[in-house]
């Protein structure tokens, strides 16, 4: 349920009718607005009477409120969310961002690609220092060595980095290395525990959509997230399983603009992930632009053919140069402002 709270009401007031509501055993989650502010409130609130709060003074209106996901609800939060990544890098609410670097942290060539990507454009560092595969012969990442590596680039280029975290037991060390974006990969999007133990972090957290999941459940997965506090949650759209083979995953460019209407937070896209191929990369990350993505995560390494992991969805840096160049040429036409005739 939302409680909508007249322009004219006090801070006193409202704080009255804050404390009023928890009294009786909700939760609250306050958001101020430019021209309104709601109040959401949060548990079985079937038993309040939407008639006795309208009836107060400082109510403008009560919308019951029927999604399951009450924290990441653009009802509960009608204005974007603004997620700071820090070194002054700003995602949501019109600031849009591109994540670019190696899937695997590799060693040194880290440093190679990072002065490229940033050189092209790129405003946030990724890259994997754990990485969950489905063999497991193959590469699991460098570990806490890969964090360093990270952390120094970072320090270097002046860059935020995003790196996935896999297991509950590792989130305070992704905390003391002073990461600045925990990833939470789709094959996690539903690691309950890994959520929550994000979620107490207020370390801003990139979340990718599972493979089977439906916009509801990640939404849900987002709610595990900020229920515990933490509201600084980024939702990635990174392809989905269908029956279809001849791409890596499904791009479901749909869900921008679905998340974009149903929830506050930024949405930014992947195209590697969601294609798996070099040569769908680009055109898939020009419609995530065009669907209005705050943002996109691209693979981009030095020597393709010779990357621990994923190479063959990896952009070149000339590649990667190229399309951000269109990309800015997308986002400058969806964002104009066209006067009529």
């Amino acid at each position: 349920m939302i409680a909508v709270v007249k322009n004219t009401a006090t801070e006193e007031q409202l704080s009255h009718f804050v404390k009023w509501i928890e009294d009786r055993g909700y939760k609250t989650n306050v958001s101020p607005g430019d021209e309104e502010t709601i109040v959401g409130i949060i548990g079985d609130t079937s038993k309040i009477d939407p008639f006795l709060l309208e009836s107060m003074d400082i109510i403008e209106r009560v919308q019951r409120v029927t999604e399951p996901f009450k924290k990441a609800n653009r009802k509960f939060h009608p204005e974007d969310t603004v997620v700071d990544c820090g070194h002054g890098v700003l995602i949501g609410g019109g600031h849009f961002q591109v994540m670019a670097g190696p899937c695997s942290v590799e060693g040194d060539n880290l440093f190679t690609i990072a002065r490229a990507c940033k050189e092209a454009g790129a405003t946030i560092l990724r890259g994997g220092a754990y990485k969950p595969r489905t063999s497991p012969y193959t590469s699991q990442g460098m570990g806490e060595r890969g964090l360093d590596l990270l952390k120094e680039a970072s320090a270097e280029l002046d860059m935020p980095v995003v790196t996935e975290v896999m297991d509950p037991r590792d989130v305070q060390l992704f905390v003391d290395k002073q990461i600045d974006i925990m990833q939470i990969g789709a094959r996690n999007a539903q690691n309950f525990p890994l959520l929550r133990e994000a979620g107490k972090t207020g370390i801003p957290v990139l979340l990718k959509r599972g493979m089977s999941e439906t916009i509801d459940e990640f939404l849900m997965a987002a709610e595990y997230i900020m229920s515990e506090g933490n509201q600084n949650v980024i939702l990635c759209e990174r392809g989905i399983r269908t029956f279809e083979t001849r791409t890596r995953n499904t791009f479901d460019v749909n869900a921008i603009p679905v998340l974009h209407h149903l929830t506050h937070l930024p949405v930014v896209g992947d195209p590697s992930h969601s294609t798996g191929y070099t040569r769908y990369v680009r055109p898939a990350a020009y419609a995530a632009t065009a669907a209005g993505a705050d943002g996109l995560e691209i693979e981009v390494h030095n020597c393709p053919s010779q990357a621990w992991s994923d190479g063959a969805q990896a952009l070149t840096p000339e590649m990667f140069s190229d399309a951000m160049r269109r990309i800015a040429l997308i986002r400058e036409a969806v964002t104009a402002d066209i006067q009529e005739a």
